[in-house]
């Protein structure tokens, strides 16, 4: 597949994008926080704290294979498929989307970013009214961010439906929720799990593989600590409207989401582009 110029700038962009995120160094705050989560930590049993995380792998693996069995996800396929025949009619699956220019995925990513990100927005704002919207909140944050994530791996032509893209766009989606300081080691481990990977089982990946540890806490703890601010501020009304809680809400779901869509969208150019040889 013949490389242009084009590839090359957006290479170069990614390697930019890269380095910022290997150079990133951790706040006084950040290192102390650390310390104290691993300490509150180490006073469980080990039992106890194995069982939970694995408890909780299982909870992201399932959601996220309910997820791009389901309906409505399914449709959304379809209707990026027929996007993608505007630019080239000869699209007939996903794995033909690596035949179209880089331009031309971006263009379709970016739609699937600006739609997530407005529907976190829009899901944040509803979960700041409190009541049992706020209750749902973490369940539905994390379904639209893995359905993004998902959506961006079908753009550059990788299909969840296939067991090692399915695992795989749940590690990016773990990677992409960690602390900033964190994301770095995680992002390496994605390219070189792809590097090594044996293509002979591409379709057979039974690999089990753990995800979910202490340093992936901060991203749940946050989500906890703004459904407290929620609450603390459900009864401060504007115009009848909790609108406090309702800003703090959709500005957190919409940070999360920016923050998750922009790590997998330069992790999935990333691997089509390496593919193509640039």
């Amino acid at each position: 597949m013949e490389i242009s110029e084009r590839d090359r700038q957006v290479f170069k962009r990614i390697e930019q994008w890269e380095q910022q995120l290997f150079e990133y160094v951790p706040t006084d705050f950040e290192r102390t926080f650390d310390k104290w989560l691993e300490k509150s930590f180490e006073k469980l049993d080990p039992t106890v704290k194995e069982q939970f995380f694995k408890s909780l792998d299982s909870w992201l693996f399932h959601l996220n294979s309910f997820i791009h069995g389901s309906d409505s996800q399914m449709n959304e396929r379809e209707r990026l498929l027929k996007a993608a025949r505007i630019f080239n009619d000869q699209i007939e699956q996903i794995d033909d989307m690596k035949n179209l220019t880089i331009d031309q995925l971006t263009y379709l990513a970016d739609q699937q970013i600006s739609k997530y990100r407005i529907y976190s927005f829009s899901q944040g704002g509803l979960a700041g009214t409190g009541g049992l919207l706020l209750s749902a909140d973490i369940p539905a944050i994390t379904i639209l961010n893995l359905r993004a994530v998902q959506n961006i791996a079908l753009v550059y032509g990788y299909d969840v439906n296939v067991p090692f893209e399915m695992m795989t766009s749940l590690k990016v989606f773990h990677a992409a929720t960690l602390p900033k300081r964190m994301r770095a080691a995680s992002w390496e481990s994605l390219i070189k799990d792809v590097r090594q990977f044996d293509e002979q089982y591409y379709y057979l990946y039974e690999k089990d593989d753990d995800l979910t540890d202490v340093t992936w806490l901060e991203q749940p703890l946050l989500q906890l600590l703004k459904s407290m601010v929620i609450i603390m501020f459900r009864k401060k009304l504007i115009q009848g409207l909790p609108l406090v809680g309702m800003a703090i809400g959709a500005g957190m779901n919409y940070k999360l989401s920016r923050q998750v869509t922009e790590f997998a969208n330069y992790y999935y150019q990333k691997r089509f582009l390496s593919e193509k040889g640039v």
